[in-house]
């Protein structure tokens, strides 16, 4: 029993190693001979796997461990790169459900997938959870809160050595739109964003370690996502790694599909937000369908290939 510490001590220094690797350095850099600068070589595809029975788009349909595995498979062959597992809905006026529950419905498909070889991010808003899956080979914990709805979460992201997407929160998704009110929404949620991630640098958080999110959907109404989609390059000058994470939110509605469409029909709406994210640099897109979001980057890719 004396040598579990060593053992426990061995394993996160590993998953510290491929946590950065997963956030930062996975796909190493290039050099864009058209601009002359050195630039990410592609913008990460994050697929979605809900195993939730009441996400907004999917809810139910992979809630099951055998469905959610095999949904899994299919966003890694349509294209992911990464796939976020989340137990927790945080749909628009969704509730929090017991830890027990959350990690009853994600541990045993972190675990699954890590053995396939599939990178793999937890989100999640509970400490207790992402510990238990970095411990089981996740790479990124996706916190919604970045870290304030459980103060132990900066202790597990600093301890384990795992990337961690700090979003922008103004509270749960039962009271969230409650608190959608801006002067102006880049500029004030910018500086949200901003303290959040040098509090948690003061709590021993890595800079590198950091994605930030400007978490469109959350706390924003209609058009406030359009501006904070605008205003990028803004999140961008933080000087941190951006992941946008537009996909099927209601803002989509109506553009590029029939108002009031099912949010599945949004796909081509997301696959074009990807594109302009990608343009700008973004260090990846968060979407329940890869496969319009990997084939317009992979376009991209060669149009940019060709420049050379």
């Amino acid at each position: 029993m004396t040598d579990l510490p060593t053992r426990r001590s061995r394993r996160l220094a590993a998953v510290s190693q491929a946590s950065t690797a997963a956030a930062h350095e996975s796909t190493g850099r290039r050099r864009d001979r058209h601009r002359g600068t050195s630039v990410d070589q592609r913008t990460r595809v994050m697929g979605i796997l809900n195993v939730t029975p009441d996400s907004f788009s999917d809810g139910g349909l992979h809630q099951t461990y055998d469905a959610a595995v095999q949904h899994a498979r299919e966003l890694v062959a349509g294209g992911a790169d990464i796939v976020d597992v989340g137990g927790e809905s945080t749909r628009p006026g969704s509730e929090r459900v017991p830890v027990e529950v959350e990690q009853e419905r994600v541990l045993p498909v972190v675990r699954e997938l890590v053995a396939e070889g599939i990178t793999v991010s937890v989100d999640t808003m509970n400490a207790a959870t992402a510990e238990r899956s970095v411990e089981l080979g996740a790479a990124i914990v996706n916190d919604v809160s970045g870290g304030l709805a459980d103060p132990d979460m900066a202790r597990v992201v600093r301890d384990t050595g795992a990337g961690f997407v700090v979003m922008h929160w103004r509270g749960h998704s039962d009271r969230m739109y409650r608190n959608a009110e801006y002067a102006h929404a880049v500029d004030e949620v910018r500086r949200e964003v901003e303290l959040r991630v040098a509090e948690l640098i003061v709590l021993g958080v890595r800079q590198e370690q950091v994605v930030i999110d400007p978490g469109l959907g959350f706390a924003k109404q209609g058009v406030q996502n359009w501006e904070i989609l605008a205003g990028y390059e803004r999140f961008a000058s933080i000087g941190l790694p951006v992941l946008v994470a537009a996909s099927r939110k209601r803002f989509l509605d109506g553009i590029g599909s029939a108002a009031g469409a099912p949010p599945k029909d949004r796909d081509l709406a997301t696959a074009a937000i990807s594109l302009l994210s990608a343009e700008r640099g973004a260090w990846g897109v968060r979407v329940h369908d890869p496969a319009p979001t990997r084939a317009v980057l992979d376009v991209w890719d060669a149009w940019r290939a060709a420049r050379s």
